[in-house]
Parts: C-alpha cells; structure tokens; sequence
C-alpha cells in the first residue's frame, strides 16, 4: 500500500457502520488520520439489544458499546461525539461541524443512520409517547414498563412487536394497533405475518388489526401526560406508556445539501462510492448497487451497518471489491429466535413454501419468485442459515418438494 501517513479519512456518524470502517481503515494499513464525528455524546454502539436485551433487563446498558474509549485511542481514531456535521464543502474537502470546526478529508465516508418517523398525530407531544432509537429511548423505556401499566404499541413492525415483548415480560398490559391484516405485513407478508400474529396473542397482547391512530389524548396540568390512544373508529385505548414504532428515515440531509445523488438514501455504486469520488456511504443510509439481486437496496438492519461500514473502508483505499451482501436480521420474541436472509422487493413473491411445523413455531420458510429462492426465514431452526444465503445467491429454480422436504438437505438443492 502506498504512503497514506499525510492522509485524513473523515466518517461522519459514530454508528456501528462508522466504528466499524473505523476499525477496517486500520486493520487494512491506513496509517493516517481517522476522525469519526458523532451527534450523540456516547461512544459507538450497537442498537440490536436495545429492543432486545438491554430493553429486557437481559444485558447492562453497557455492554451495547463496540469498544471503550481506551480502544480509540489506541488506534489513533480521533472522536468528536456530540458534534453534528453542518455541511460538507465538497470543492475544499472540508466538513464544519456544530462545535464551529472545519475537519479538512482526503476521503470521507457517510454513516449518517436514520431517525425515527414522527407521525403528525395531536398529542403527540405528551409525556409518555415514546420512541425506540437510542440507548437513552431504552433506558427510558424499560424504567416506563412495569406489572401495573397499560402499554399501547403503535405499529407492529420489527420494532413494536419487540417492545410489546418487552413489556409483556415486565408484566405490562399490552395493545398493539396496527393498520395492515397482519403484524409485519410488509416485511413478511400475511402467510408469515399470520405467524407473529398468533405468537402475540398467545402471549396475551390486545392485538388491533386493521385500525390506525387518530390522536393521543392526555390529562394533569395542561393535559401533559398521555392516558389514551384513539383510534380511527373513535375509540379511545387507556395507555400509561405509548411506545410509537412506525419505521425509520435515512438521514440524507447533508448527502442532500452536498448535492450527492440521493433517493430516499445516499445513491452509490456496488463499491459504496457516491456520485463524488472522495465520498462514500454505508449503513443505514446507503442505497447501493447491488450486484446479487441487480437493483439497488438500501437496508436498515445490524448487518448491513457491521459488513458495509468494512467494505466502504476498503473502498476508500481504493478497493474494487464489490459489496454484495445478502440483506439479514434476527428478532427475539418470547420463546421465539429468527433469522432472516434475502429481500422480497418491488416484484413481491408467488408462494412461500414452509418447511418443518409453522404451528409449532419451527419451521424455514422461502419466500419463491419464479421458482427462485428470493428470501428465507428459520424460526427456531439453526445453521442454516449459510444454506439460505446460498440459495439465494444461486439464482436457481428450486424443487418445490423438495425445498419443503426436511429430509432433504438444504445444501443439496444447490449442488
């Protein structure tokens, strides 16, 4: 590797995605400056527990972080937390930050993240209508759920069926409205979101179905704190805690300002290189080329930030490697674990094709397109999950009996 000692590599969001390119930079030889800017005054860390096992009492707080500040400086990785990036002057190669500073880059990397949809909802401003974003949201969360309160979870995505986990654990009545058929309806579909369903219920949560959220009425002084939810029929749900959970937005604002090619993400190549050269993107952020389903993703799980912020590192030292993950996440519920590899998109699916016993809760499930295997789940099933991906990557028809036969390896099917 040439000299690189002179250079200054800038990562512009202390996530999981900017640690972890961070991390790369040096384990691939860059002996220059890294500065990793962050909004938050905590030191990177993971976000998976905090609807998991942090939320649960499960895990420390602590044990979230990638690595202690002892970690960063012995790698020479200058952190500015508690700073936001303002704009990026492209023409100069400068960033500013909210501290009044200028960080001059040679290559500069966008690990921005995303925030959480704030539904223009009246009474959205009460105490007690919470979010799920940030260790201090869990902190806060955990400290809300307790054995005597009335929990309403709105939407029952990946997000609000964690939590509605969580405080049913603490002993919390818990509802759940949501407008689609079933929970995880768009992530899954309704064979499998019928799935999650029925998990939910048997676990006691009020499951509402086919219903949307219309305001959040509050009383005490100047009706500052949320007592119901009403929903669309005009029915008010009492709440002591409402946890909203209704996805997530990339935060594209300096990408935009910069004039990058953004849409609805920082828009890169399969190398994860912006329309500008000396840029990059990863995590959440990024809609990349992707070289395995020929279109572009752009991915809002754990994966994604802890391969791509990697491979955007080797990129930036002039890799040509291409990113060519598989989309992958995992949920805890209750007696429940899955994995899931592969993305529907746009085309949507034919079939799913189920192998084992959905009613029992053990099962693989393939998401087909053409008889393709464009998607998997395991539920309660392991070490598979390396035969899904590969699948996948095969572009192969499948045998229909035979995908669903577990008498048959799933290795097999791609031999």
């Amino acid at each position: 590797m040439a000299d690189n000692t002179s250079q200054t590599f800038v990562i512009v969001g202390a996530s999981v995605a900017g640690a972890r390119a961070a991390e790369a930079l040096r384990s691939e030889g860059f002996d220059g400056r890294i500065v990793l800017v962050g909004e938050e005054a905590e030191l990177p860390y993971e976000r998976p527990p905090l609807s998991k096992g942090v939320l649960l009492g499960n895990d420390e707080p602590s044990a979230v972080y990638l690595h202690e500040q002892g970690w960063y400086d012995e790698q020479r990785i200058e952190l500015r937390l508690g700073a936001r990036a303002l704009l990026i002057d492209r023409d100069a190669h400068e960033v500013e930050l909210s501290d009044g500073s200028r960080l001059s880059y040679d290559k500069l990397l966008l690990a921005t993240g995303s925030s959480v949809r704030r539904p223009k909802i009246p009474g959205g401003d009460l105490d007690g209508v919470l979010y799920l974003r940030t260790l201090a949201d869990s902190n806060r969360l955990r400290a809300a759920f307790a054995a005597d309160r009335r929990v309403v979870v709105v939407g029952a995505g990946w997000i609000g069926l964690e939590t509605a986990a969580a405080a049913r654990a603490a002993g919390a009545a818990v509802t759940v409205i949501e407008p689609q058929p079933t929970p995880l309806f768009a992530a899954l579909g309704r064979e499998m979101g019928e799935v999650f369903a029925d998990l939910h219920r048997e676990n006691g949560v009020d499951l509402r179905l086919g219903h949307s959220v219309t305001a959040f009425r509050g009383d005490g002084p100047g009706g500052a704190t949320v007592t119901a939810v009403v929903t669309g029929d005009g029915e008010e749900v009492p709440a002591d805690v409402v946890v909203v959970g209704v996805g997530v937005t990339p935060n594209t604002e300096l990408a935009e300002s910069a004039g990058l090619d953004v849409a609805h993400g920082v828009v890169t190549d399969a190398r994860l290189q912006t329309s500008d050269p000396d840029i990059f993107a990863a995590g959440d952020v990024v809609r990349w080329q992707s070289p395995v389903f020929g279109r572009t993703l752009r991915v809002e799980h754990w994966a994604n930030a802890h391969d791509g912020g990697p491979a955007a590192a080797r990129s930036m030292l002039g890799s040509d490697a291409v990113y060519d993950a598989i989309p992958f996440f995992f949920s805890d519920q209750y007696d429940l674990g899955m994995e899931y590899a592969g993305d529907v998109g746009p085309d949507g699916y034919d079939e799913v094709v189920v192998r084992g016993d959905a009613r029992a809760r053990e099962f693989v499930a393939f998401w087909l397109r053409g008889g393709r295997v464009v998607a998997g789940m395991n539920v309660n099933v392991w070490d598979v999950q390396d035969d899904i991906q590969a699948l996948i990557r095969s572009g192969s028809v499948v045998d229909r009996a035979r995908l669903a036969d577990p008498q048959v390896p799933l290795g097999d099917l791609t031999s």
